[in-house]
């Protein structure tokens, strides 16, 4: 048992938990101590509640014995959000994963927040409906970490990210408190909007322990474009006339010239090109190639070197199953890789990706760009080999450029991935002291003691000495 917790706490958790409810082996605390930003830190227990009323239980046995506690679903996340620093305690919530309710009549779904994206959807075709987040790790990600994080994916440029797809929240506060804000219904204004607050604050403000997610029925067919371009900025440009017209794309992918290389070099059949746009819309039968029209209109302009249209089917499929394959791709450039998800204006694409592309010849790096050009959240990633002291300093020197760029573009941190620990210390350059000031408010409202997922999301407080 580990002797580092107070006296007392093991056996209360233990008795509300059981055996297999608390656990504090080190198999066990080893499987809870990292999630996929790879950093590493032991946890001092592990909590495995099977209902709201245990969270409860844990969170108050946390306060009066003043515990830090990490909330995780399926540590999937790359910011470190749910890596347990500080000496805290993990409340996995894998053993609740229940899904409680489906209602085709309202369009929604009540789940815990163990429950998995991909199981969600499977259980959702039947009745013609899907829950619009699908980041990457669709199949293996939990509802409560997409909500922790915000969480998107390439349908988030007409369909929304979590924060869009969720209509109601039960969460437990840092004071151990059960609060529900919203319900199975689209229009509210009752008082504040709590509901997306918790969503996207990575635990620090409460632990959702039950969710009404909004869904959207599935369209009856689908298409989407392959667009080739001269370089990058010809792309760019492209995606600022996409979304500037009146049809709204389901999907908008940009890859740059390192990205196909990366993809031909693992078996995808893409030709030569400076970058590459995959656009798709949905619809119906009568309605979609009128759609598919206006989107290759739009997609049309100087630099444009081929335009290919996949309509549904084996062809299509291809075209994404290119794209899914690219994050994983990155390793066989490069051990080391720093995954950044900023976001800026769509009109300010074009500048973002040339700033990346100075910036990878002026600190010699291997930097592939990629992402959710629709909403322009774009995933920069810096590749480097760890082991090799020049070049690791050279990446991480280019990371603050990176959100400088950003920035000055008038963009944002991060799109669908977090802040976590990653990028807890720019917050400082996003925001003025009086906003993080009232973040930091919020925060002590909802947890007084800082006991949730503290050294996350929010910079330390300046030293006034």
């Amino acid at each position: 048992m580990n002797t580092s917790l107070p006296a007392g706490f093991s056996t209360e958790l233990h008795a509300l938990l059981g055996a297999e409810g608390w656990r504090t082996d080190a198999a066990a605390l080893e499987a809870h101590a990292q999630d996929n930003s790879w950093r590493h830190a032991l946890p001092d227990g592990v909590a495995l509640p099977t209902d709201r009323d245990q969270v409860v239980a844990i969170v108050r046995a946390c306060r009066a014995h003043d515990v830090p506690i990490v909330a995780r679903g399926a540590g999937t996340g790359t910011t470190g959000a749910a890596v347990p620093v500080n000496g805290s305690i993990v409340l996995s919530f894998a053993r609740m994963n229940r899904i409680l309710d489906v209602q085709p009549g309202n369009r929604c779904a009540v789940v815990e927040p163990g429950v998995l994206n991909g199981e969600l959807q499977h259980v959702l075709a039947p009745h013609g409906l899907f829950w619009a987040p699908d980041p990457s790790s669709a199949e293996i990600c939990s509802i409560g970490g997409n909500l922790a994080c915000n969480a998107g994916g390439p349908r988030a440029v007409k369909y929304g990210t979590s924060r869009d797809n969720v209509l109601g929240l039960v969460a437990v506060t840092g004071a151990g408190d059960l609060i529900q804000c919203g319900g199975a219904y689209t229009k509210d204004a009752t008082g504040y909007d709590l509901t997306h607050l918790l969503v996207g604050s990575e635990g620090t403000l409460g632990l959702i322990v039950e969710a009404t997610l909004k869904l959207t029925p599935v369209p009856v067919t689908q298409a989407g474009l392959r667009v080739l371009y001269r370089d990058a900025d010809a792309a760019a440009a492209a995606v600022s006339r996409l979304m500037a017209q009146p049809v709204v794309p389901t999907r908008l992918e940009f890859m740059d010239a390192r990205s196909l290389e990366l993809l031909r070099r693992n078996g995808a059949e893409v030709p030569p090109a400076g970058a590459m746009l995959l656009v798709e819309a949905d619809g119906d039968h009568d309605t979609l190639p009128y759609l598919l029209q206006a989107l290759s209109d739009a997609a049309e302009g100087e630099g444009l070197l081929a335009l290919e249209v996949a309509m549904e089917g084996a062809a299509r499929e291809k075209l994404w199953a290119a794209r899914k394959a690219l994050s994983p791709a990155l390793k066989s450039i490069a051990p080391g890789k720093i995954n950044e998800d900023v976001v800026v204006p769509v009109s300010r694409i074009p500048d973002l990706v040339a700033g990346v592309q100075a910036l990878a010849q002026e600190y010699t790096l291997t930097i592939v760009t990629f992402g959710h050009a629709g909403n322009g959240n774009l995933h920069v990633n810096i590749l480097y080999h760890p082991d090799d002291a020049d070049e690791n300093a050279r990446a991480h020197a280019a990371l603050p450029r990176i959100f400088e760029l950003t920035l000055a573009l008038g963009g944002t941190l991060s799109g669908e991935h977090g802040i976590g620990l990653a990028k807890r210390d720019f917050m400082a350059q996003a925001f003025s002291p009086a906003t993080l000031a009232a973040m930091r408010s919020i925060k002590q409202a909802l947890d007084p003691d800082g006991i949730l997922n503290p050294g996350k999301v929010l910079p330390p407080v300046p030293s006034t000495g």
